[in-house]
């Protein structure tokens, strides 16, 4: 499974390529006003900062509601790196354009998913990846792990290509039960990846290994 920081922090990325694990970051326009970028040219130049860093893929959102807006904002987003992915919400407008930009062989991801109708839909269009937001749908009383569980199984009862990128993941109980699951991607805050690190077991056993080899150097 890939790990991506659903992050616009610089800082926060470069620590998790550093710590080995960071496949690609997705961003959205709240998480670059969270940073304090605003305005196109400088959202622009931030995402070229962002593509410095990560190897992988990284999901540059469009804002337009139309799909020639959507296609007009996707030929600037791709003249920045070839690792930009176009983030397309799922709107009637954003499938006409995921179909467009897939026959072109332009990267997509389809985002603001929450039934497993709309990530079929996602999927016929040629969408890279589908972004179904878990804890949104637990938000509102609802499973969001179910989701995914339910749109793996549609995809691969077709063969759709279409990767499963869990999104609105907040802790690592979301990564293990997508991971056990076959989610293809999960995208999260750094510190829902770091979490995975702590055990008390690992804390008090290097402790004990510390304490014991001290023991015979004094």
């Amino acid at each position: 499974m890939k790990f991506f920081l659903d992050t616009a922090n610089l800082k926060e990325i470069q620590e998790a390529h550093d710590l080995g694990v960071l496949d690609g970051v997705t961003t959205n326009p709240s998480l670059m006003a969270k940073e304090g970028i605003t305005g196109k040219q400088t959202i622009l130049e931030h995402y070229k900062a962002i593509c410095a860093i990560v190897e992988g893929d990284v999901s540059a959102e469009v804002v337009s509601t139309d799909s020639a807006g959507m296609l007009r904002e996707a030929e600037e987003l791709i003249n920045i790196d070839p690792k930009i992915v176009v983030k397309i919400p799922m709107i009637k407008e954003g499938i006409k354009t995921i179909k467009a930009l897939s026959d072109r062989g332009i990267k997509t991801n389809c985002t603001l998913v929450f039934s497993a109708g709309q990530a079929l839909l996602a999927a016929k269009a040629g969408a890279t990846y589908v972004s179904p937001f878990v804890g949104r749908l637990d938000d509102i009383s609802m499973d969001g792990i179910q989701l995914i569980a339910q749109i793996i199984t549609i995809y691969r009862n077709y063969g759709f290509k279409t990767q499963v990128l869990a999104a609105s993941v907040r802790h690592p109980v979301h990564i293990l039960k997508c991971a056990e699951l076959g989610a293809d991607v999960v995208t999260c805050p750094l510190n829902a990846i770091t979490a995975l690190l702590n055990h008390p077991l690992t804390d008090s056993g290097l402790a004990k290994f510390l304490a014991d080899y001290n023991k015979g150097n004094q």
